[in-house]
């Protein structure tokens, strides 16, 4: 399943999926997958992971989380992940992936309501102001991020000003909002439930 991890790549004729999308191998073409319980809710649980670009125990650490929230436990998760720092910097369109996006945030290029923040796995919520340093809004792989996703719009939980590089979380994230790929959260709670 295309995550769109690459970027702008993914968009492109150049995406390894659209090439082959089969199992390695000589016979990898013939190949049946047989997912049944386990095996589905652990594809979920990774295709999840790897869309978010977050290692297993930062994911682990966030079901917990998750789960001593009141609400939905599968819905609080793809909150806390879309409200990521680096998630929220991709999203806004100041990187191309996610990775560009993490690397934006380590470096120090972001800053959230007027301070440097560079941990990408920073929580934003609901007011904050994100936006590049005023040091970095000449640096040209941000500025080529910007020209490169100019056509994708922001979320509705965020409002974007490209000529300032400056960002705002306006409200939260709705579970519906998420359509670039198809997550079963509830799958996921499943499988940490055990």
């Amino acid at each position: 399943m295309k995550l769109y991890l690459k970027g702008e790549r993914c968009y492109s004729e150049k995406c390894a999926i659209e090439k082959r999308n089969f199992h390695p191998g000589q016979h990898g073409r013939d190949r049946k997958a047989k997912l049944m319980g386990y095996g589905l809710q652990l594809r979920e649980k990774q295709k999840a992971r790897r869309y978010y670009g977050v290692l297993e125990r930062q994911f682990r650490n966030a079901f917990e989380k998750a789960s001593k929230m009141k609400g939905i436990t599968g819905e609080n998760l793809l909150a806390m992940m879309e409200h990521r720092l680096d998630n929220v910097v991709y999203r806004l369109g100041l990187a191309t992936s996610r990775a560009m996006a993490r690397q934006f945030v380590r470096h120090g290029h972001i800053q959230v309501n007027g301070k440097k923040v560079n941990i990408p796995s920073y929580l934003t919520r609901e007011g904050d102001v994100v936006e590049v340093r005023e040091k970095s809004k000449k640096n040209p792989a941000i500025l080529a991020a910007c020209d490169a996703t100019a056509s994708r719009p922001a979320p509705s939980w965020l409002e974007f000003d490209r000529e300032a590089l400056r960002g705002r979380v306006t409200s939260t994230f709705k579970r519906d909002e998420l359509v670039q790929i198809q997550l079963n959260e509830q799958l996921i709670v499943e499988l940490y439930s055990k």
